[in-house]
Parts: C-alpha cells; sequence; structure tokens
C-alpha cells in the first residue's frame, strides 16, 4: 500500500516534470497535442492528488525514501507527504489544471504556443515537487527548477526589450534566493548531519529544548531562510520583479501570482519547526512582512494599470501572510495561502474582461443616509464590528489566547472590517448600509471558521516552542500595530484632503513605488549592461 501512496504522490510531479523534456520544434509543430497534454497532464496531477489525500486519510502521513546512497554525502530521493502538503498539492493541481487549460486557447493560432505550454507544465512540476519533496536537497533543487521553468516563461517573447530586461532582474533576485537557501542547506547538514525533513525537525526541537537554548547557528540558518524566502515572496527589498514582470503573457502571471509566489510561504510553514526556533528570524520577518504589506497597499491605490494594480496587490498580501508567519500563526497564512491563490488566479484570468465588467455596472439608487455624517459613524462602525467578531468568536468558541499572533492579526481584522462598514454607512444607501455590514458579519464569521480549519489540519505539521514573548517581540508587534493605525487612517482621509499638497505629493511618490526599486535597477544594468527600456 506504501508503493501506491509514494506513486501516487511522486507521480504528478514527474509526469509534468517529464513535459519540460519535450523539445520546442516538437512542441510548435504539434500544437494541438500540446494543449490536449495541458489540460490532461494537469488533471491527472489532480486525480493523483484526491487519491493520495484519500489514502492520507486512511493510512496517515507518507515518509519514504525511493532512491538512497551513501557517497560523497549520504542523500536520498523521495516523498513527503502530510496535511500541508496535501492541501498545498490541492491547490496547485486545481489551479494548474484552470492555467493550463486557459493558456491552449490564450496562444491559439501563435507559431510558438508549443513551447509556452511546455514551460507552463514545467514550471506546476517543479511546483509540486517542491510541495512533496522529502528533505531539503530535494527542496533546494525544485525551489531553482521552479526559478528556470519561470524565466523561460518570462522570456517567451524575446522582441520584447522590457520584458527580456524584467526577467533578468528577476534572474538575479532569484540566484540571490538560491544563495541563502543553499548557505542555509550546508548549516543544515553541519548542525544535524541530515537533511531529511524528519531528523532535522527532531534536531531542532532537542535543540530549542536544551538548557542552552537554541544555538547561533539555528538563529543564522533561520534567517537565511527567511531571507529566501523574500526573495520568491516579493519581499521588501526583493520585491521590485514583480510589477517589472506584468508584461508576461496572462497565464504566466496567474502562475506566478497564485502559484510560484507562495513558494516562500510555504517554505516558512514547511520549516516552522525550524524558523521558529529562532525568535530573531520570526522578529526579523515580522517587521518584514508587516512594512511590505503596507507598502503595497498604499502603492498598490495610485497604480493605473491593472496588472500592476494587482501585482502590488500580491506584495501586500504576500507581507501579510510573512506577517502570520512570523507570529507565530501558520495554520493562518496556510489560509491565507490558500484564499489569495484562488481570488489571484481569478483576478488575472479575468483580467482582460474588466471593463466589459465594468460597463455593465450600474449604481443602485437609494437615499441618503440622514443624519449620519463620517466623524460620528465612524464609533459607529467600529461598535458593529467589535459585536460582529465578537459574536463570530463566541459562536465558533474560539480562546484568541491560545491562537499564536491572534491580537495583531485580530486587530488588524477589525480595523479592516470597520473601514468597510464605515464606508457603507456613509455611502448614501441604506442598501449599500445593510450589505457592507452582512459581508463584515460573514467575513469575520468565515474568516475564524477557515483559521479553525487551517489549525486543525496543519497542527501535526507545526511544532512551535512554547516560550513567552520577550520585550523585544513585544516591541515589534507595538511596531506592527502603529504602522497599521497609520497606514488605514491615512486611507480613510486621503480622499477626504486630497486637495492638500503634501498628500498629492505622496500620492506622486506613491505611484513611483516610492523609488525604492532604484537600487535593484542599477545593478541588474551593472551586471547585464545597457540601459533600462522603456516600459
Amino acid at each position: 500500500m506504501s508503493f501506491l501512496h509514494s506513486s501516487l504522490v511522486a507521480l504528478p510531479p514527474t509526469l509534468l516534470l517529464a513535459a519540460g523534456l519535450v523539445p520546442s520544434g516538437f512542441a510548435n509543430r504539434h500544437p494541438r497535442l500540446m494543449r490536449q497534454t495541458a489540460t490532461l497532464l494537469p488533471a491527472i496531477a489532480g486525480g493523483c492528488t484526491i487519491a493520495a489525500i484519500a489514502l492520507l486519510v486512511a493510512r496517515g502521513p507518507l515518509d519514504v525514501a525511493l532512491l538512497s546512497w551513501a557517497w560523497p554525502l549520504p542523500m536520498n530521493l523521495g516523498v513527503y507527504f502530510d496535511n500541508l502538503s496535501a492541501v498545498m498539492a490541492l491547490l496547485i493541481s486545481f489551479i494548474g489544471l484552470i492555467i493550463g487549460h486557459y493558456s491552449g486557447r490564450y496562444l491559439e493560432g501563435e507559431p510558438t504556443q508549443g513551447r509556452f505550454l511546455r514551460w507552463i507544465l514545467f514550471t506546476l512540476g517543479a511546483v509540486l515537487l517542491m510541495v512533496v519533496s522529502r528533505n531539503l536537497v530535494m527542496f533546494t533543487a525544485a525551489w531553482i527548477l521552479t526559478s528556470f521553468g519561470l524565466h523561460q516563461l518570462l522570456t517567451h517573447y524575446p522582441d520584447r526589450p522590457w520584458a527580456i530586461w524584467a526577467a533578468r532582474k528577476k534572474f538575479l533576485i532569484s540566484r540571490l534566493g538560491d544563495g541563502f537557501l543553499i548557505a542555509a542547506l550546508a548549516l543544515t547538514y553541519h548542525a544535524f548531519g541530515s537533511f531529511d525533513y524528519r531528523d532535522v525537525f527532531a534536531g531542532a526541537q532537542v535543540l530549542g529544548q536544551s538548557a542552552q537554548g537554541p544555538t547561533w547557528q539555528l538563529s543564522f540558518i533561520g534567517i537565511l531562510l527567511v531571507m529566501g524566502a523574500m526573495t520568491k515572496s516579493a519581499q521588501f527589498p526583493f520585491h521590485s520583479w514583480l510589477p517589472d514582470t506584468m508584461e508576461t503573457p496572462t497565464p504566466v502571471s496567474a502562475l506566478m501570482h497564485a502559484g510560484v509566489i507562495n513558494a516562500g510561504g510555504f517554505l516558512v510553514i514547511r520549516l516552522s519547526p525550524l524558523v521558529s526556533q529562532s525568535h530573531a528570524a520570526l522578529d526579523f520577518l515580522t517587521l518584514i512582512g508587516a512594512f511590505t504589506a503596507l507598502l503595497g497597499s498604499v502603492v498598490m491605490l495610485t497604480q493605473t494599470s491593472i496588472k500592476r494594480s494587482l501585482a502590488y496587490s500580491t506584495i501586500a498580501q504576500m507581507g501579510f501572510m510573512m506577517l502570520q508567519c512570523g507570529l507565530g500563526a501558520f495554520s493562518a497564512a496556510l489560509l491565507h495561502i490558500v484564499a489569495h491563490s484562488l481570488y489571484k488566479a481569478h483576478a488575472f484570468l479575468s483580467s482582460g474582461s474588466v471593463l466589459e465588467s465594468a460597463a455593465r455596472m450600474r449604481t443602485t439608487p437609494g437615499g441618503a443616509v440622514s443624519g449620519i455624517t463620517a466623524v460620528a459613524a465612524l464609533p459607529a462602525a467600529l461598535a458593529m464590528t467589535l459585536a460582529l467578531g465578537s459574536g463570530s468568536v463566541w459562536l465558533w468558541g474560539i480562546d484568541l489566547a491560545d491562537k499564536p499572533g491572534a491580537m495583531i492579526l485580530g486587530l488588524i481584522l477589525t480595523m479592516a472590517l470597520t473601514h468597510l462598514v464605515w464606508q457603507a454607512l456613509v455611502s448614501g444607501s441604506w442598501q449599500l448600509a445593510t450589505q457592507g455590514i452582512v459581508a463584515a458579519g460573514l467575513v469575520s464569521w468565515l474568516y475564524l471558521g477557515g483559521w479553525l480549519a487551517s489549525d486543525y489540519l496543519v497542527a501535526s505539521s507545526i511544532n512551535l516552542p512554547a516560550a513567552a514573548p520577550s520585550r523585544l517581540d513585544l516591541a515589534v508587534i507595538g511596531i506592527v500595530a502603529l504602522g497599521f493605525i497609520g497606514v488605514f487612517a491615512l486611507q480613510a482621509v486621503a480622499g477626504r484632503w486630497s486637495h492638500l499638497s503634501i498628500i498629492r505629493s505622496l500620492y506622486v511618490h506613491a505611484a513611483n513605488g516610492f523609488y525604492l526599486d532604484i537600487p535593484a535597477r542599477r545593478v541588474t544594468t551593472r551586471v547585464w549592461g545597457g540601459t533600462v527600456p522603456t516600459p
């Protein structure tokens, strides 16, 4: 039975990666075959994943070495399939099926369609391999293969100077991330004498519970892993590659934003038993994630291009997901990955019809909400949001004290829903006001329920050290809270004070991403030569 189980887990990435071995010439000469393959292989991957999940429920997690050798280092190739792997594999297979089918129609008639589909399948296979890898060497190899496949897709149109230049910037940042990961891999082997997850996690737990506490080496490994995750998930200061790669075909954008960019978050969640032993790594991740989330949310509001706005939205969402990881709320981060992937895949694949959809929209008539001004509505919105949130907590029977990061995440959720209800109350329509209140209650209830479900699923994959937060941890949380309060306040008043010169100046700087991509542009032009092309 273990052979069947391991075969079901190993088959999807093997088949999809094998598609990358198809010569481009053959693929281009047989576009119909490649279109069928682009739909069939992700469907097979999804079917195998569902069957593997059924065996996971019946028999428990799978940890099997399929091929082993002892020289020059003891190594093996195998599969590691637990609840976390199952959730991610099912998500990737589903999104891959949609993107593969869409790609067949998107480039129909182009002479290089076969090559494009070949690399779509290869990249999906690399992401799936990363999810089911048994050890850090396999994970790192899949990490690098993902970047390789994505680079082929980003350079699909060699006659587009900006696309090629942006791909080169992404190439350099990816190589930096590879370096962080390889350095962490070497230190991990030096510390534990193994690359296998099972041995590394057990060793990290022993070191973390020792009288001396986690060693400097363990802390350094955690920081290196976090740095590697930051490059893949477009965290500051490595974020600028994502909005610059928007000239790529829409299916590639959907694959990046709904699949590849989640690799950084998955790395942190997968290796949470190791990363969480380093308080320095978690605090660093909390600050960087919060800053990236706030930066992306502000810049997103100023973008005139739909795809660049979606790109900064992804940066903000990934920053928030990294913030959750830094706070120790790994199950909430997994929920965020799943929800964001599904939403962003739909957003990109439907971005071409956004103008048509906007033309069909009609403003719903409604009478003015008498006696309610913006100032008076704010405390009313806050009170309603707190009541709705408290009701949701009571209905689900959640003890927030048992949830890592629950207080700061609850504060952020409260501010977001308060802003929603506040805008609905001052909209001038009773219908919109009612819809806003109902939507806030539903979002609160669904989010807490999803958090509970995610917590249940990945409880066995996450092993957090039981330690009270230090003064530094509390200071970091306080800084993050003040940052989110400040940005929410800015968003609330910017529209009403848009005539002020300081707001106009801030808008111009935000529209240019606060010029934070200039260092990356300079490095890219210095390495590759030439000048920065016009987008």
